[in-house]
């Protein structure tokens, strides 16, 4: 009775700062837009909501296996959304504009003879309204 999904759109990029072969530093910023269809993940009519839209800036520290073609990660960073929160459940009801903090947390593979292939999982913790973001997140590295 508290679970409540809703469908949206995550876009993020990444400066990667490699400190170590096994240690990189990751600026990001990005953003978040979810909205309520009326319906849950179930396809059943609700009146619960877990709206966001928002920018993301933030920073996190990859810790990762070095090993060509497949090596696992696992990130953990603290950042900040900007944006306009509406959490509508049985028990919680949450609405908030402005800055508030998330805790991003991401595991998965890096792919590819240089590793340049990321596929993973990405979470966005935001406890002051009582959401979190995830994905399935698909990325590609390149030098500029």
């Amino acid at each position: 009775m508290d679970d409540v999904a809703d469908r949206g759109l995550l876009l993020q990029g990444e400066l990667v700062l490699k400190v170590r072969s096994w240690f990189e530093l990751r600026p990001y910023a990005g953003m978040i837009i979810t909205n309520s269809n009326g319906k849950d993940l179930n396809n059943n009519p609700t009146n619960e909501i877990a709206e966001s839209k928002a920018f993301l800036l933030g920073g996190k520290a990859r810790l990762r296996a070095p090993i060509p073609w497949v090596a696992p990660y696992l990130e953990l960073g603290i950042g900040a959304s900007i944006g306009k929160f509406e959490t509508f459940t049985y028990y919680d009801y949450s609405d908030k504009g402005g800055i508030i903090y998330h805790i991003p947390i991401a595991f998965g593979l890096e792919l590819g003879k240089n590793n340049n292939v990321d596929l993973g999982f990405t979470y966005y913790f935001q406890p002051s309204v009582k959401q979190f973001v995830g994905a399935m997140a698909v990325g590609i590295t390149f030098p500029l």
